[in-house]
């Protein structure tokens, strides 16, 4: 049954580092104070890639937060080349939004949960390992724990890494592959010991399966959801469960 929260969308931009992000709030009218979920996209993804579960969880008296990484895709209007984008530079658009909401009257700072898709969800577990005590829990979306492998693998030596380089179209600077070349993912994962749930397809054929199997053995009180049959991008019906199963664990962690 649907929750009869009132809700107010509002768009802004957020300036920093010299470059500018545009954000999205879903809040909750009817509450004096709420917690906050705060989505991070995936790799050329964009602000509204989650909005179905951002919309359940405000009609549900949660507040979501989206915003688009500053060059993390083609659909991104920041003005930021996606030629200067790495993970770190994410990693700063994340905790930037993450103090807005630390800011925001009605937020409840001690109950701000980060979900992140693919290189998202890369983003936001760093960022949680940066900030154990101001994150209440975690929730991954097919994490890319395997983008400093395969860029390794693509480039094995610095001096391979060309000054442009295109994945799916989106061109990427040098310093997006040089940034993460000596970066090793899962030493520095495993600190945020707070609740975290993971979903990932056993057909994902872009992150496989097992970064997720090795991550839920590293994190100290985390969760693994395999969907079979799913991919990297669920189908219509594994993403309304993954919005359900958001909604719950906030809701459980609360």
């Amino acid at each position: 049954m649907k929750s009869c929260f009132k809700m107010k969308i509002n768009e802004f931009e957020i300036s920093h580092h010299s470059r500018k992000l545009l954000c999205k709030t879903y809040f909750p009218t009817d509450s004096e104070q709420f917690p906050v979920v705060i989505f991070s996209h995936g790799f050329n993804g964009y602000i509204d890639d989650r909005k179905e579960t951002e919309l359940l969880l405000a009609e549900n008296g949660i507040g979501a937060v989206a915003f688009s990484f500053c060059g993390g895709g083609l659909s991104d209007k920041s003005g930021f080349p996606t030629e200067k984008m790495t993970v770190f530079t994410e990693t700063e658009d994340l905790e930037t939004v993450l103090e807005t909401v630390q800011k925001t009257d009605k937020a409840d700072k001690n109950n701000i949960f980060l979900f992140g898709e693919s290189m998202g969800g890369l983003v936001s577990a760093l960022t949680a390992e940066k900030h154990k005590d101001e994150i209440k829990g975690l929730i991954l979306l097919y994490p890319a724990f395997c983008v400093d492998n395969d860029w390794r693998r693509r480039y094995p030596k610095l001096e391979d890494i060309p000054e442009i380089d295109e994945l799916w179209g989106v061109k990427l600077g040098k310093c997006f592959a040089e940034s993460i070349h000596n970066f090793y993912t899962f030493d520095e994962i495993g600190g945020f010991d707070k609740n975290i749930l993971i979903f990932h397809g056993d057909s994902d054929g872009i992150v496989p399966l097992e970064y997720s199997i090795k991550a839920n053995e590293i994190y100290k009180n985390s969760t693994l959801e395999v969907f079979k049959g799913e991919g990297h991008g669920f189908s219509p019906v594994g993403s309304k469960k993954v919005s359900q199963m958001t909604l719950d664990f906030v809701k459980e962690n609360l």
